[in-house]
């Protein structure tokens, strides 16, 4: 296992389940992408350690039961990049809908710290479920 591998395996057990030591995996110029999120409304970078924790304490207050599974760690030849693809399922509190989304996630390491994200979902998946518009779908 490499660096990254390791840090992206702790970043999918941790982030819900102990996000107080989820942060202590984070560098403080942490970037973190969201490709699709400005779909829902949201940032698609997140940048600073500052950003990053308010984002991942929102979705952490927004979601009960969220669970991991079915991860696919992919280790890079560069043992600071690696790749996962990974299952989310849990409930919105909001709205008492389902969420399941399929992830994938790229991520970089830096002296030991995640200092870069990249986040891809299914924006329809998380609208549905947060019972939100998809911005920018003409009607």
């Amino acid at each position: 296992m490499t660096v990254a591998s390791d840090l992206l395996q702790k970043h999918i057990k941790t982030l819900v389940d102990d996000n107080a030591q989820w942060q202590t995996l984070i560098g403080d110029e942490i970037l973190w992408e969201l490709a699709y999120a400005p779909a829902l409304g949201h940032p698609a970078r997140l940048s600073g350690r500052e950003e990053v924790v308010r984002h991942a304490t929102w979705f952490v207050g927004a979601v009960q039961n969220f669970r991991f599974s079915d991860l696919r760690l992919y280790p890079l030849a560069d043992p600071e990049g690696a790749v996962a693809e990974v299952k989310g399922e849990g409930l919105i509190k909001a709205t008492q809908r389902i969420y399941q989304q399929d992830y994938v996630v790229f991520l970089r390491a830096k002296d030991g710290k995640i200092v870069f994200l990249r986040e891809y979902f299914d924006p329809v998946r998380a609208a549905k479920a947060l019972n939100a518009q998809i911005l920018g779908l003409e009607s």
